[in-house]
């Protein structure tokens, strides 16, 4: 498996090593061992799994620590346009957000650290993405922030006005006035060593 590291502390990107022939394909998406070897000390607690339409917008969400949820996301139909912003306090990337197109076809997966908003937009006519998390869903900690906020100027590849959005994700906050108790902190990234 081959794992890039992004302009965003923490955030990498997985590329699975896939065996095809005739009959299909095959391809391990995750083996702790292999992560350990690579510093990714996580264990995984739940898993999750949502299927939506062409341009459904989900997100950007959150869970405030000691809750916070590092996921490991893979699409296994159609398409999606995967979107991340860095709300950690202190974060040389603070603000910023960092966007890859993820299918069923490339086989690309995300893994998000906690102290990251993430979200993403369905760009086939039908989605639907897997992820493993390692804390469990938490309601009282689960927060949002506005997709559309002009201060991310977050380039979903669609009018916001057209975008499929719950009414939840509409209401969340601006950035500037978003709930967020993330402090980065370089030397105690949990299960994260820059590749």
């Amino acid at each position: 498996m081959n794992i890039r590291k992004t302009d965003i502390p923490g955030l990498m990107i997985l590329e699975p090593r896939v065996f095809e022939d005739e009959r299909g394909y095959f391809y391990e998406s995750y083996n702790e061992r292999l992560f350990a070897e690579r510093g990714i000390d996580i264990r995984f607690v739940q898993d999750n799994e949502s299927r939506s339409r062409l341009d459904v917008i989900r997100g950007l969400h959150y869970q405030l620590e000691p809750h916070a949820q590092c996921k490991l996301l893979r699409v296994l139909e159609g398409a999606i346009l995967d979107v991340v912003v860095d709300i950690r306090k202190n974060s040389p990337a603070y603000g910023n957000w960092y966007g890859i197109e993820i299918s069923a076809e490339n086989r690309l997966q995300v893994l998000v650290p906690g102290g990251l908003a993430h979200g993403f937009r369905v760009i086939s006519d039908y989605s639907t993405v897997f992820y493993k998390c390692d804390k469990f869903y938490h309601p009282e900690s689960e927060r949002g922030i506005l997709f559309s906020d002009k201060a991310l100027a977050i380039d979903w590849g669609i009018d916001p006005a057209r975008a499929i959005v719950s009414q939840k994700d509409i209401a969340a906050p601006l950035l500037e006035d978003a709930e967020n108790n993330f402090i980065y902190k370089p030397d105690q990234k949990k299960g994260f060593q820059e590749q």
